[in-house]
């Protein structure tokens, strides 16, 4: 683990830790051996590797967005802009892995309690239909002649 908990890494995994009472090593190892032993753990190690992986390319990009800032002149052309850009996108695919990791991790977190996963769904709509599923029913009208028909 990092020494410094302030980044995004360390603080999450120090959360894993706590929330599973042993080091991501040993928890990693553990969901490789028995995957369906606890699903959340599962969950929880999937999405970490994924935010691992985020990680590593908010810091691929950001070295490479340096290289481009620190040459003399600095160019500020479209290319380093798309650098900046690859930046950004990666800080925010890491922040999106991150919440997911911390909604995971939060017993607390909306949607986890009640009958109903998401929108407070209750055990009776889950079963409805969510659209009508019976023809509907056309109005009466009257025959109207066609002009130009043959009589």
């Amino acid at each position: 683990m990092p020494d410094n908990a302030d980044d995004v890494m360390g603080v999450i995994t120090q959360q894993i830790e706590a929330q599973f009472q042993m080091s991501l090593h040993e928890l990693r190892q553990a969901v490789a051996a028995a995957p369906n032993a606890n699903l959340q753990a599962t969950e929880v190690v999937h999405w970490y590797g994924l935010l691992a992986e985020s990680q590593a390319a908010v810091e691929r990009a950001e070295d490479d967005l340096v290289a481009v800032l620190t040459q003399d002149p600095v160019p500020l052309d479209d290319p380093a802009m798309d650098l900046a850009h690859r930046v950004n996108t990666a800080v925010t695919a890491r922040d999106g892995r991150a919440m997911v990791v911390r909604f995971l991790l939060d017993p607390a977190a909306p949607g986890k309690h009640g009958p109903g996963t998401w929108r407070g769904a209750t055990p009776a709509a889950a079963r409805r239909p969510a659209l009508q599923t019976t023809a509907p029913t056309r109005p009466a009208t009257a025959s109207v002649p066609v002009r130009g028909a043959a009589r």
